[in-house]
């Protein structure tokens, strides 16, 4: 899995962790967008975006902006 190291002090208390970036950026992404479906007005602009369901494939984004 993931190599965590627990930091101590002097007094064999753990102070702090070291996680491997890969792990601290799965965090840090969690973290900003967790507070999305707390509020009611976000959860339903999330659910109706799920619902509506419509858009383009990327290949005709890509081919349609020239890219």
């Amino acid at each position: 899995m993931f190599d965590i190291q627990i930091v101590s002090n002097e007094a064999g208390e753990a102070t702090a962790v070291i996680v491997p970036i890969t792990l601290w950026k799965e965090i840090a992404s969690e973290r900003e967008t967790a507070y999305l479906p707390k509020s009611d007005a976000m959860r339903q602009r999330l659910q109706a975006a799920l619902d509506r369901r419509s858009g383009l494939p990327l290949e005709d984004v890509v081919t349609k902006l020239g890219l």
